[in-house]
């Protein structure tokens, strides 16, 4: 270790993106590519056309990009506004801020609210690893709690009794995923309960990176609680997970201070442009969700019909599969892996991205073959 590391970084291990992520590999294997719960579907030609032109004629790369994001952050709060069915003027530029990715949002966050001892944060596992990560590698605790085994609720008397008796540092932050990836689970009314009862002096950040696949949001909520923050994700069904955009809708004054710690030209001229083209077209980008809620649908009642697999509902373009075995859960991934498909290995089970309809029979063929073989 180098001597002038930070001596808690040596227990660390470095976030790897899941081996699927090497595309050159994957594709040349010609895996399915069902792991990371992106989109099975690239951006139409005559989009990808109009960003070729976007960067060829108006982008210039010898200047820095628009630095204030004032005209993206007002195409998201239109978009925020229709989608929640609110007034055009509920959420305006003033409720939004951009960040390379949802990560970077995070980590904002957690330097303007945790930071200098000042702060832990809560998160329920099983859920999006990147909370804990992002908190540890600024040297800021991290308390977890559990869920229900059956439907994947937080564990609510664990979490009062983790902020009631967590007090150096107390807890500043807690994070909930709506819905939870990996279970794919919405909040249900007794978490909401919970996150309203919360002290105003404690964070509470929803990440909503699902959103367009629930349509379940909790911004008509946000704008009278000052201490919520809802993330979002161009990545998912926008279909730029290359571009790395994604965005917060909070109160003002929360905005103003994460504009203090964002990093200045934190978004590409490219990425803003594509975000832009993303949200023009929103009709068009979107209209493939309901094929892939149907998708869902298939696969959830093929794969229920083995008795080994425990699936539970799913409100996410993804669906999480259980095994009792777990040398069975390893097992059947590495099958899948041998014959074609990517899904994600967890320690108590697989996350099925939903893919194409070709991708999705595939698969389903090969978790046949494998259940055969295996012996379940």
């Amino acid at each position: 270790m180098l001597p002038f590391i930070r001596s808690d970084l040596a227990q660390f291990t470095a976030y790897k993106p899941h081996p699927s992520s090497d595309t050159a590999d994957a594709v040349a294997t010609q895996f399915d590519r069902l792991d990371t719960n992106e989109s099975p579907y690239d951006l139409p030609p005559e989009l990808k056309e109009k960003l070729a032109w976007t960067y060829q004629q108006v982008i210039e790369t010898n200047r820095y990009p628009d630095g204030g994001h004032e005209t993206l952050k007002a195409a998201i709060a239109d978009y925020v506004n229709e989608s929640a069915n609110l007034s055009s003027s509920a959420v305006t530029a003033l409720n939004i801020s951009v960040g390379n990715g949802s990560d970077e949002l995070i980590r904002s966050l957690l330097i303007a609210t945790c930071l200098k001892g000042e702060g832990s944060i809560l998160v329920a596992n099983p859920t999006f690893s990147m909370y804990g990560i992002l908190a540890k590698t600024l040297g800021i605790s991290v308390v977890e709690v559990g869920r229900n085994t059956t439907n994947f609720e937080i564990d609510l008397a664990a979490a009062k009794s983790a902020i009631a008796q967590t007090q150096n540092p107390p807890i500043r932050v807690v994070f909930v995923v709506h819905p939870n990836s990996p279970t794919a689970n919405c909040l249900t009314a007794a978490e909401l309960d919970w996150l309203r009862s919360l002290s105003p002096e404690i964070l509470v950040v929803i990440d909503e990176a699902y959103f367009e696949f629930s349509q379940t949001t909790l911004v008509a909520e946000l704008l009278q609680r000052p201490n919520w923050i809802i993330l979002r994700t161009f990545s998912k069904a926008f279909r730029l997970a290359a571009l790395r955009v994604g965005y917060c809708v909070a109160h003002p004054d929360a905005i103003a201070i994460l504009e203090k710690v964002r990093l200045p030209y934190n978004l590409p001229s490219f990425s803003i442009a594509a975000a832009l083209v993303a949200l023009q077209n929103r009709q068009i980008l979107l209209a493939s969700i309901s094929q892939t809620l149907t998708e869902r649908e298939k696969l959830i009642q093929a794969l229920s019909q083995y008795p080994a697999f425990q699936i539970t509902p799913s409100a996410a373009n993804f669906i999480y599969l259980q095994i009792a075995q777990n040398t069975a859960l390893q097992n059947l991934h590495q099958k899948l892996r041998q014959s074609g498909t990517l899904v994600r290995l967890l320690p108590q089970g697989l996350r099925i991205t939903i893919g194409t309809p070709d991708e999705n029979a595939r698969t389903l063929n090969r978790i046949q073959a494998a259940v055969t073989n295996l012996a379940f």
